[in-house]
């Protein structure tokens, strides 16, 4: 399975001292950094997704747990009405991060902040990172959102770039969250407590501004 660049210096960091242990007989260490090295590994797996064709479709943007779907929350939304779907992204669930919907970056914020659990209400002032994108004249926001653990926010896109719907955007490391926020007509298809797959489980449909 691929393994995310973002993962090498960590599983380095925990291989190369446990063949150093081994290589002074000290078995119980080296096998805890070994142990540790297997872990790093299988949390910066990233995995092929097969990506839903229909241009319509929102696409989950990560693994986890549907925390929140349905009207958002004014005080922790961007400005306007909002669909807004929460996924609570465990330390065991992938966390390569993929665009829910095709389109243009319009913008992209990032926000430092907190530290607080990521299923805490609490985390709404976690930092952030926060992508803006234009699918098919309408607007789409994602934000990446970090937890207690996870402290550090990769995003590999750029302002002005065209996405593909499921395509990889970065990760969070180590526990986090992701927030959609989708116009107000958009039809959810996950209710609270789902689990999701990023890139296949379709989250909601959403016309294009053409189709309306």
């Amino acid at each position: 399975m691929k393994i995310d660049r973002a993962g090498f210096p960590f599983i380095a960091a925990a291989l190369v001292p446990a063949a150093a242990l081994a290589a002074r007989r000290r078995p119980v260490l080296a096998g805890a950094f070994a142990a540790l090295g297997g872990f790093m590994t299988y949390f910066f797996r990233d995995p092929e997704r097969r990506i839903p064709q229909d241009p319509d479709l929102v696409v989950s943007p990560a693994d986890g747990r549907i925390m929140i779907a349905g009207p958002s929350d004014g005080r922790w939304a961007p400005p306007g009405e909002w669909q807004q779907i929460t996924i609570f992204l465990s330390p065991m669930d992938v966390h390569i991060n993929r665009t829910p919907v095709a389109g243009r970056v319009e913008r992209i914020e990032y926000r430092p902040g907190r530290f607080l659990p990521a299923y805490d209400e609490g985390s709404n002032d976690n930092e952030l990172n926060e992508v803006w994108i234009d699918h098919g004249g309408r607007p789409v926001v994602f934000r990446q959102v970090v937890g207690m653990l996870a402290r550090r926010i990769v995003c590999r896109v750029r302002e002005g770039e065209v996405l593909e719907r499921g395509q990889r955007v970065g990760l969070m490391k180590f526990g986090s969250r992701m927030d959609v926020f989708l116009p107000i007509d958009a039809e959810l298809r996950v209710s609270v407590g789902e689990r999701v797959v990023g890139g296949e489980t379709v989250l909601a449909i959403l016309r294009s501004a053409g189709d309306r």
